[in-house]
């Protein structure tokens, strides 16, 4: 087929020597993949275009997940202000692929290519894929027996310098490829596994290491090094360097000092982090004040050890995650872990962790622009470390999340929260059908058993579901889906969080039902749980109400407003809006729960906030209002 310099479309021009979409004078704002897409669809007009023909166009010789296409689409949509319900640009061909249905038109002949940019690409999922397992104390000496995983988190770290291989947390992939199985590590999608030893013997420790294939189980890269217990630093480096030699990964002179700088001179202070580490990839609340415990001494042993300060940033922000379901969480610890992730920063600029767990906890926070920052210079420090791009994303919202989260699908697809994530974004822009499509992705993705599943946090993506079809009127499966997450509750940090939003799901379908009395079973449930939990208090309210019990329900809508006056003197403004909004509305003042709302989206900062609005069903008897839709347009204009 013929290329053409534009392509015209209603009120569009597709510019392709600018490579620009244009609505009037006006450029629509799309990243260059989408732009890609776009110009794929264009060039065959009423043509189906299957999702393995995008596969092949937009992504040659690089394994992504449809939901890369997915939501690039979905990106193309919100561009083309398309509704997908009812299309006028993009008609989806369900299990097949994409059809462009309005008329285009052609210009002439289009020019030859510019120069391809040189911006630095984000990595792909064809760099390999590599692992680190535990070290095996071969003398059994208890006293180093903490060095199996110190050794493995080491060369982890810095086996990223370069740039050239996609290293997989160690928490991320399961325990049987942790403990060297070359088969669980090629069924966790790892390309090399690092498997290795050391011994003990005096002052002097030995340290060997392999690069296995795991497709073949063929070793392609050997190291072992040599030095005193008290040089372990210089001898885990020395050993680093011949496996990226044996691997021919280039180094370049930054890569080199990020791996020859010194951590820590104190072993110690390294043993301290690497218990400490281990404790907090319990996720286990229980074995977090210990943990907290080990990044103290580590800490008091080398006051300027800068991964000290930020494993204890991590820990401190559990404690607050622990409590953010709370009318009142722990803001303190909050602020505290913002603090110590500063001081890392403070001691080494350079540490993209301490960058990318500022932008973690600043997004928590609220402070968005400072968040976005601080995600952004960890992922310009390490492009290839796919936990910067998911913290950016978090910190994110919009395409730069949508963009950020796929980067992180491609490079990790078993990461389940990030179709979590992204769902999100596609909630908000009221793109359901998206949105539900990316989340069964990832319960595939989970369903599939693949290692690091149940990894931060992984909870939730079925109670999304169950909301998102009891939104469009499917209650049968959203009674399934709600009855998964709570099958799914295990000792997971947000295990009881998404347990009380189950039953809190519950009881919303139960009323659709028309089974008052089963709701506000469901409401007591969750309750229960979270005992000053608004929506769950004003759920319990609708399903007295429905029962024809109106004292009942004023006491339960007065603990719900008592709950109120609390979130909004802990500063969660925006969680007071919205708990308002279900208060107004189920107490027959329909008006002043749209104003709420309306209300929360001027007063939020950029970002998230009432991203649910769509599927909320306590708003149910709104939405036909036109106060409400001019609310989700606004929503949807946040998440563009």
């Amino acid at each position: 087929m013929t290329a053409h310099s534009a392509y015209h479309f209603g009120p569009f021009k597709f510019d392709v020597a600018g490579y620009r979409l244009l609505h009037g004078k006006r450029r629509v704002p799309l990243s260059p993949k989408v732009l890609d897409l776009l110009k794929l669809l264009v060039a065959h007009p009423s043509e189906l275009v299957t999702k393995e023909a995008i596969l092949r166009e937009l992504w040659p010789d690089v394994a992504v997940t449809d939901n890369a296409v997915t939501q690039a689409v979905s990106e193309l949509r919100h561009g083309l202000r398309d509704d997908s319900t009812a299309p006028q640009y993009i008609q989806t061909v369900p299990r097949r692929g994409y059809r462009f249905i309005a008329v285009v038109d052609v210009g002439g002949p289009a020019p030859l290519p510019a120069p391809a940019s040189t911006d630095r690409p984000p990595p792909t999922s064809a760099q390999r894929a590599i692992g680190v397992s535990n070290f095996h104390n071969l003398t059994g000496d208890a006293n180093v027996a903490w060095m199996a995983a110190g050794i493995a988190e080491t060369v982890s770290n810095d086996l990223r310098a370069p740039h050239g291989l996609r290293v997989i947390d160690r928490a991320s992939f399961s325990a049987d490829a942790r403990s060297g199985s070359v088969e669980a590590a090629r069924a966790c999608g790892l390309d090399l596994l690092v498997v290795g030893s050391y011994q003990r013997s005096g002052d002097r420790l030995r340290i060997t290491a392999r690069a296995i294939a795991s497709a073949t189980g063929e070793a392609i890269a050997h190291a072992k090094a040599d030095g005193r217990v008290d040089d372990a630093f210089q001898v885990q480096d020395a050993l680093v360097s011949q496996l990226l030699r044996g691997l021919q990964v280039p180094v370049n002179a930054t890569a080199a000092a990020r791996i020859g700088g010194r951590e820590t001179s104190s072993l110690d202070a390294y043993r301290a982090l690497t218990e400490g580490r281990l404790k907090l990839e319990t996720l286990n609340p229980a074995d977090v004040p210990a943990a907290i415990a080990d990044f103290d001494r580590a800490i008091t042993l080398d006051p300027r050890y800068a991964l000290a300060y930020v494993g204890m940033a991590h820990a401190r922000f559990w404690l607050y995650e622990a409590s953010r379901a709370r009318n009142k969480p722990d803001g303190d610890e909050l602020r505290v872990a913002i603090a110590h992730a500063r001081r890392a920063i403070e001691l080494d600029s350079g540490l993209g962790e301490a960058h990318a767990a500022l932008a973690f906890f600043l997004a928590s926070a609220g402070h968005q622009a400072e968040a976005l920052r601080a995600g952004r210079t960890a992922v310009e420090l390490e492009p290839n470390d796919w936990r910067h791009r998911f913290r950016l994303g978090v910190a994110a919202w919009g395409s730069e999340r949508l963009r950020c989260f796929d980067e992180v699908v491609q490079l990790y697809p078993e990461f389940a929260y990030s179709y979590f994530g992204t769902a999100m974004v596609h909630v908000a822009r009221h793109q359901l059908d998206v949105a539900e499509e990316v989340l069964r992705q990832g319960l595939g993705v989970q369903e599939r058993g693949a290692a690091g599943l149940r990894r931060f946090p992984a909870n939730g993506l079925h109670w999304l579901l169950g909301l998102i079809r009891l939104a469009v009127g499917d209650v049968q499966e959203a009674e399934i889906q709600f009855d998964r997450e709570l099958a799914a509750r295990g000792s997971e940090l947000y295990a009881a969080e998404y347990a009380m939003d189950a039953y809190d799901g519950h009881g919303f379908a139960r009323l659709a039902r028309l089974d008052a009395a089963g709701a506000e079973m469901m409401f007591s449930k969750a309750i229960s749980i979270y005992p000053d939990h608004a929506r769950s208090l004003v759920g319990l309210a609708a399903a007295r109400l429905a029962q024809s019990r109106p004292p009942a329900a004023r006491e339960a809508l007065s603990h719900a407003r008592h709950a109120i006056e609390v979130l909004k003197a802990s500063g969660r403004t925006t969680e007071a809006l919205m708990a308002s909004a279900f208060w107004h509305i189920v107490s027959s003042r329909q008006e002043d729960g749209v104003a709420a709302l309306s209300k929360l989206l001027n007063d939020a900062p950029p970002g998230f906030a009432g991203w649910t609005t769509p599927i909320e069903p306590l708003l149910n008897p709104v939405r036909s209002t036109s106060a409400y839709e001019a609310v989700l347009r606004r929503l949807a204009d946040r998440a563009s």
